[in-house]
């Protein structure tokens, strides 16, 4: 597999021969804890990937030069290049799944849906933050799948709710129209259910606008349609090139940006500056930090970024996605400190992350104390559920960065919960025998 990068105890190793030719990860020795990082620096996703897999390597660096590592415990990490391939993915997973991996971070809904049947069979967690599969907030379903802090059905209903307080209430929504643009993958698909169940209780008419992954830098067929059914708001679900080319289209059509609200993977620095000062208004969620302002970032810089330890550009820390890189970090290293403290063990295991995971307590007190104070909102998880339906805000473009455009915005949970949980029930019985849950709860 010539898509592995090893960089056991942070040190960075060329594998250009496979697996085999490469120098064992120290996570196999009792003293670390191996960390694979499932990466895309390569292809037309690239453009958000590298910023995700610079904050995701970088914190974890950092904390491997500052404080020792964990616990006392260094962390062997590896990358292997997804290119946001599902078969690259499962591909990179099987390749590193037998080193003691601690847990897998597809950055792919396509390849979360196909590692998660493979969890609990391998006892190896998948950390899906704010991605992946809905429905696997459900933790009695799914032990071993997390998408702590939002699934995309809780974006989707933020986006609704918002929409909704710009109209003067939800009732109001009532014989609009919303476009949705979105990757017709499974990321794309995903919140689909939802919004079709909120048009329905809301009254409004959904108009929807696929783009296929080979199309995403041409658009132009979709924006013309969209001139001509002038949506009353846009909603987009996109990635890599997908973003900045619908950014561009918008702006060539005229469309007014206030009304264009994107993910929080269609938040990117690079995505809004394709439009430049003409994509002023345009609006994306967010769950991390906006800026370079925080404690944990300027010990990024001091002890990688400036001891040469990383591909960082030094321009990029605090850019939305190396922001969520970094809060993707977060949690797995929280989540590893936690099942030591639950488990008396320095060296760990997937069985344990999964423990850690789901006793994972973020609070307000740990946020500052990482040098995070009010990088994201406080998280929690439950063994019954994975995600936490956690706020998030609206930021927005102002021509030449990103501001905060909102307060914290609760996801509509007496809406979404109970579609998770059905949901949940019907992925089990479609691949039926779904194991029942024997794992324990640490909570």
């Amino acid at each position: 597999m010539k898509h592995i990068r090893q960089l056991a105890l942070g040190t960075a190793v060329a594998v250009g021969i496979g697996l085999t030719g490469a120098m064992a990860p120290a996570a196999q020795a009792q003293d670390s804890n191996y960390v694979p990082l499932l990466t895309y620096r390569t292809g037309p996703y690239a453009g958000s990937g590298i910023h995700i897999a610079n904050g995701m390597h970088d914190y974890l660096k950092m904390l491997n030069e500052r404080d020792g590592g964990i616990g006392g415990v260094k962390l062997a990490l590896e990358e292997c290049e997804t290119g946001y391939d599902a078969q690259k993915g499962v591909e990179c997973y099987e390749a590193t799944k037998g080193k003691g991996a601690l847990v897998y971070n597809p950055y792919s809904t396509g390849i979360t849906l196909q590692l998660i049947p493979k969890a609990g069979v391998d006892k190896i967690p998948v950390l899906s933050m704010g991605y992946g599969l809905s429905a696997a907030a459900d933790g009695t379903t799914f032990p071993w799948i997390f998408n702590v802090p939002d699934t995309y059905w809780d974006g989707a209903s933020v986006v609704i709710k918002y929409i909704g307080e710009q109209e003067g209430g939800l009732e109001n929504l009532k014989g609009k129209k919303i476009g949705y643009i979105f990757l017709d993958a499974g990321y794309g698909r995903e919140p689909i259910p939802l919004l079709e169940q909120l048009a329905e209780k809301y009254g409004f008419e959904l108009l929807q606008y696929p783009v296929p992954g080979a199309e995403m830098q041409n658009q132009s067929s979709q924006w013309l349609n969209v001139r001509r059914d002038r949506p009353d708001y846009m909603v987009m679900w996109g990635w890599g090139a997908m973003n900045p080319t619908a950014i561009k289209e918008a702006v060539k059509i005229r469309y007014p940006m206030d009304k264009f609200i994107g993910v929080w993977w269609s938040a990117g620095d690079d995505d809004a500056a394709a439009g430049g000062q003409d994509a002023k208004g345009y609006k994306a969620l967010n769950f991390s930090g906006v800026g370079r302002e925080f404690g944990a970032l300027d010990d990024i810089q001091k002890h990688v970024i400036d001891a040469g330890l990383s591909t960082t550009d030094p321009e990029t820390i605090g850019g939305t996605l190396y922001n969520r890189g970094v809060l993707n970090s977060v949690i797995i290293a929280e989540g590893i400190r936690t099942a030591q403290e639950l488990t008396g063990k320095k060296a760990i295991t997937g069985e344990d992350m999964r423990l850690g995971l789901e006793a994972l307590n973020l609070d307000e007190a740990r946020l500052k104390e990482l040098g995070l104070e009010g990088f994201a909102h406080p998280m929690k998880v439950t063994c019954e559920d994975h995600a936490g339906g956690h706020p998030v805000f609206i930021q927005e473009w102002d021509g030449q960065e990103w501001q905060q455009a909102s307060g914290w915005i609760e996801p509509m949970t007496d809406v979404v919960r109970p579609l998770l949980e059905a949901a949940a029930k019907e992925y089990a019985e479609k691949n039926a025998p779904w194991p029942e849950r024997t794992e324990p709860c640490p909570n």
